[in-house]
């Protein structure tokens, strides 16, 4: 190629990257074609210990839009290993049960907690407080709500209008929260209450229930694009309406009369929503545990294999059907993440046996990244494994750097280190994708910026900065999940349109990109916003999407 014509080539590029499109997809197909420009990173993720003990058991966990991780077991553990310096008037044995674990410098802070929160829900609120709901005994019906300005747990007891303890929660498009379940609640209930312990039914919850077993315990909820709720329970699911209070339709069961809920846990994700297709919503649902695992391994310590499927559904479709795949091992107790790249790490688990004390063998150490754009038959990839078993009382969740935090396991009735086979564990690692490898930081986006300020409406122009040799791919949006007991509540991601890109030097760029066109798509509150360059995520930036109008009062 002569100088000139490499001339002509660079001024043409330079004048498609500044160019004004008329479509959000002219400059996805020039420049960012996930199928067409995504190099994959070739290596299968790396583990780094964060701390040997963090003092607690990491079963409930939450990313909070200040970039540290809430955590919290349960109070009636016993003595944890978190002591306050100084001692709360309140407690007896001056030990933490709740923490915060600031990500960027590793440090923890210990928080008191009265109430037991033990196998409880939560939603992260539009203004970034955490609402806490549920529990075992003193806590069953209690409200706890930690607040982002104070650092501290506010706890209301006996504010629900019924106990709580493994139900689910969902934030809606008006930024009240629904609570659905939990052990004999075949009903459901929002906060904040329209009445006081106003209450409504949900038959759907009896029917999925097994007499002996459950099996519908922490039911899978996901929101909707046209503001319906997803509701998965043991082997079936519907489509509800929460407004009229009614089931709009019903599901076919998953095939194979497998349970995928508590006891028999899996693990459930809504999929990636794109806004130029908003009314489109696929439901990824994984692993958990034969019919009658429960039963066999409390009874004779029989462990049966867990569950190896998978099972895709669009519930927005006319004619809903599900479809299987084959994992490349079974999985009980597994989280489902997604990643900033669109694609889901499952880890963490078992591979016999059921969730509940001592009541699972054989940990499976191995992630699996699932790739949902890639032919059927080629989406599973093994990745390298931790060497920490996490069995039953495990978490996992994204945080901003691009990382999947990991912690708790503790299938004991308290804190037992000692001559078990599966001891208590107090750690928390970091699993990093192989987005995070060294060899792909020449091509990560940095110093993301968004506004001032960080803040959007639904349908808003968003000017996202950043830095890069290149361009970009996409920019997404990720709603941090409340991640226990292998469900992750209120993840979400969705792909935003880049309007506009302009190249504002070498390496900077601002993209115009289009919000969420609605709180059915995006419910408001804290995003996690990544800006990907060929398949390789920049750090995250917290974006707030506001709704006009008035926020219920908390």
């Amino acid at each position: 190629m002569t100088l000139s014509s490499l001339l002509f080539f660079s001024l043409l590029l330079l004048l498609l990257y500044t160019l004004q499109p008329t479509s959000g997809n002219i400059l996805s197909s020039l420049f960012s074609s996930p199928t067409a420009t995504r190099k994959s990173p070739s290596t299968a993720g790396e583990w780094r210990l964060l701390s040997s003990s963090i003092g607690i058991v990491a079963m409930h966990m939450q990313l909070l839009p200040d970039n540290r991780l809430l955590t919290f077991d349960r109070t009636d553990f016993g003595l944890s290993n978190l002591t306050f310096r100084d001692c709360p008037y309140y407690f007896l044995d001056c030990t933490a049960h709740s923490l915060l674990f600031d990500i960027s410098m590793n440090t923890i802070t210990p928080l008191p907690l009265q109430s037991d929160p033990w196998c409880s829900s939560a939603a992260l609120l539009p203004n970034g407080s955490l609402l806490q709901t549920g529990g075992f005994n003193t806590g069953d019906r209690s409200v706890r709500l930690f607040s982002l300005s104070s650092l501290s747990w506010n706890e209301q007891p006996y504010s629900l209008a019924v106990r709580r303890w493994y139900a689910s929660n969902q934030l809606m498009p008006d930024g009240t929260v629904i609570i659905v379940g939990g052990r004999r609640e075949f009903n459901f209930e929002f906060y904040p209450p329209v009445q006081q312990y106003q209450l409504f039914d949900l038959p759907f919850l009896q029917e999925t229930n097994d007499p002996d077993a459950e099996n519908n315990l922490y039911p899978f909820l996901h929101l909707l694009p046209d503001g319906s709720l997803f509701i998965f329970a043991n082997t079936r699911s519907m489509v509800f309406d929460p407004l009229g209070r009614i089931a709009a339709r019903s599901l076919p069961p998953i095939p194979g009369d497998m349970p995928r809920n508590y006891p028999s846990t899996g693990s459930s994700v809504l999929l990636p929503l794109r806004s130029e297709a908003p009314s489109r919503a696929e439901i990824l649902i994984c692993g958990g545990a034969p019919r009658g695992a429960f039963q066999l391994a409390l009874r004779n310590s029989t462990y049966l294999p867990a569950i190896s499927t998978c099972g895709r559904i669009v519930p927005t479709d006319p004619d809903p059907q599900w479809s299987m795949e084959e994992m490349p091992m079974g999985r009980v107790m597994g989280d489902m993440v997604i990643l900033p790249t669109g694609e889901i790490l499952i880890i963490n688990g078992a591979a016999a046996g059921t969730a509940g004390w001592e009541l699972a063998q054989d940990p499976v150490l191995n992630p699996v990244l699932y790739k949902p754009d890639h032919p059927a038959g080629y989406r599973f990839e093994v990745m390298n494994p931790s060497t920490i078993p996490r069995m039953y009382h495990s978490s996992a969740i994204l945080d901003s750097f691009g990382r999947v935090l990991v912690g708790g396991s503790n299938p004991h009735v308290g804190y037992v280190f000692e001559n078990v086979t599966y001891p208590t564990d107090l750690s928390l690692e970091a699993y990093l994708p192989p987005y995070l490898d060294a060899s792909y930081e020449i091509m990560r986006p940095r110093r993301v910026r968004v506004g001032p300020p960080a803040e959007v409406g639904y349908g808003d122009m968003a000017f996202v900065r950043f830095a890069v040799d290149g361009g970009l791919q996409e920019v997404v949006a990720i709603a941090p999940a409340f991640a226990t007991h292998s469900v992750g509540m209120n993840q979400r991601m969705v792909v935003m349109p880049v309007m506009r890109l302009v190249q504002l030097s070498f390496r900077d760029y601002m993209a115009e990109v289009m919000a969420p066109p609605s709180p059915e798509v995006a419910p408001p509150g804290f995003y996690m916003w990544f800006v990907l360059h060929g398949g390789v995520p920049s750090r995250a930036v917290w974006v707030r999407i506001r709704q006009s109008g008035a926020f219920p009062n908390f």
